[in-house]
């Protein structure tokens, strides 16, 4: 059991492709390591066994080449995307008991691949605050330090895979909430742009904020779960089709940027000077593979009232219900995202549209010039779990709880995919992220790219680890 655990993703397709491994085998494997390592860590709160092994015994019963590009690859569920038959609370005690009796669209496109959901993993109340911690289940402990926060919102997801309770995890991104996990627990996860992967829509259809994304444990594993994941719906309407693109063979592929931009901070936030270093460090390693890499960043000067004014109105569009009915179940952060959505002018909606659209011809603008884009994916390392949010990083204070992930949340404003892998660690032994970013679409590039750097970095996490306790 321990030697399925520490195969890699791409190694567990393959046993599976040739059937030297069956889905039943992992079940097995997964059910015997969440039972010893996730008292320690609470990622995956809520399992579903029973249920995949239904899955695992019929895509068992099929040639494997009838079985999808995963193949009975089995795969934890972010707790905001419903699971047919799954507890699913969107970590809210409005939710607690809920049980859908329709998967999501991701679910369905996942499963119709060859995946086996087997988990939800533990997300903040509605995904709102880079922390994982809600009332349903408790927080979320960060396994290379388990006094320290994983971030969020996936952060459940980040800890499996480091913790060996996953070998492929979904997450989902609308500020960083699969960058921001991934650099703290040192692993992979990506932004998609905007369209790439189908999701049902509830509130506002044509929403694009928030994105579907993968996590792994390297950049090759993740590019074979977004090989999965990508695809239209007509029930999506900003879903794009496959344009044929193999993404793992792009991630191999073996393309080198010509020229990449470095930034310590995008110009509009503080950034520990640790973190900086680390990740500046890691960037200007491209230039040992003949990478040209200089000091510069879109203008992205508006981000910060861009994004509060564009996430406050998709808050008030999508939870006013909610706080109208059940207020007192709601955390004092998202009552206040709700709230400050509700008070929006159309003047001050119409200025962030704007202003969003300023930033995003600014950015096609500078990637005319770049192949891509480095920065630090967090502006800080792990932090101890019972603060809430970053409220100071180098001696500036934060107005609200969202503004210390202005890094990551102004690259979701330019609507590019974005990557966090691993760039080194702390003094203290603790992950740091890099953050590279790629023009609209050119996730072919991204990947490459990142898998380029993690090869010549050696930091990734190729193996997992055990949750770490310090008094």
């Amino acid at each position: 059991m321990d030697e399925l655990i520490a195969l890699s993703a791409c190694e567990i397709a393959a046993g599976l492709k040739t059937g030297e491994l069956t889905p039943l085998d992992l079940l097995e494997a997964l059910e015997a390591r969440i039972a010893a390592v996730d008292p320690a860590v609470n990622a995956l709160p809520t399992l579903c066994f029973d249920r995949a092994r239904d899955n695992a015994e019929r895509l068992s019963g099929l040639l494997p080449g009838e079985r999808g590009p995963l193949a009975g690859m089995p795969i934890p569920i972010k707790d905001l995307c419903d699971v047919a038959g799954v507890r699913s609370t969107q970590g809210s005690p409005i939710f607690k008991d809920h049980i859908p009796d329709q998967s999501d669209i991701l679910v369905e496109h996942l499963e119709r691949s060859g995946a086996v959901v087997y988990a939800k993993s533990n997300t903040p109340e509605f995904g709102a605050g880079a922390n994982t911690f809600n009332d349903v289940f408790g927080a979320t402990l960060n396994p290379w330090n388990t006094s320290r926060s994983a971030a969020g919102s996936s952060g459940g997801a980040a800890v499996a895979l480091a913790t060996g309770m996953a070998w492929l995890a979904h997450g989902s991104d609308m500020g960083g909430s699969l960058r921001n996990p991934a650099s703290f627990c040192g692993v992979c996860g990506m932004r998609p742009s905007p369209g790439r992967v189908a999701t049902t829509r509830v509130a506002k259809i044509d929403g694009n904020l928030a994105q579907e994304g993968p996590m792994a444990r390297t950049v090759e594993d993740l590019a074979l779960l977004f090989d999965a994941m990508v695809g239209e719906d007509r029930a999506d309407p900003v879903s794009l089709p496959s344009d044929g693109t193999c993404y793992l063979d792009a991630a191999r592929s073996g393309w080198k940027p010509a020229k990449v931009a470095f930034s310590r901070d995008l110009g509009i936030t503080p950034v520990d000077p640790e973190v900086a270093g680390i990740v500046e460090q890691a960037a200007h390693r491209l230039a040992d593979a003949g990478v040209t890499v200089e000091e510069a960043h879109p203008d992205l000067s508006q981000a910060h009232e861009c994004f509060h004014i564009l996430r406050a109105l998709s808050f008030a569009t999508g939870m006013k219900g909610l706080l109208d009915n059940h207020r007192d179940l709601l955390k004092p952060e998202v009552v206040w995202n709700i709230e400050e959505g509700l008070k929006l002018t159309a003047d001050e909606i119409i200025r962030a549209e704007h202003q969003r659209a300023a930033m995003f011809h600014r950015t096609l603008d500078f990637f005319a010039t770049y192949d891509l884009l480095i920065c630090p994916a967090t502006i800080v390392p792990p932090f101890p779990v019972g603060e809430r949010y970053v409220a100071r990083c180098n001696g500036h204070d934060f107005g609200n709880y969202i503004e210390w992930l202005a890094i990551v949340y102004a690259i979701t404003l330019v609507s590019c995919p974005a990557i966090s892998i691993p760039a080194g660690y702390t003094g203290e032994g603790l992950p740091v992220g890099l953050q590279m970013v790629a023009p609209p679409r050119a996730e072919a590039r991204l990947l490459a790219g990142a898998r380029l750097l993690e090869e010549m970095l050696g930091v990734a996490l190729t193996k997992p680890i055990e949750p770490r306790t310090f008094e």
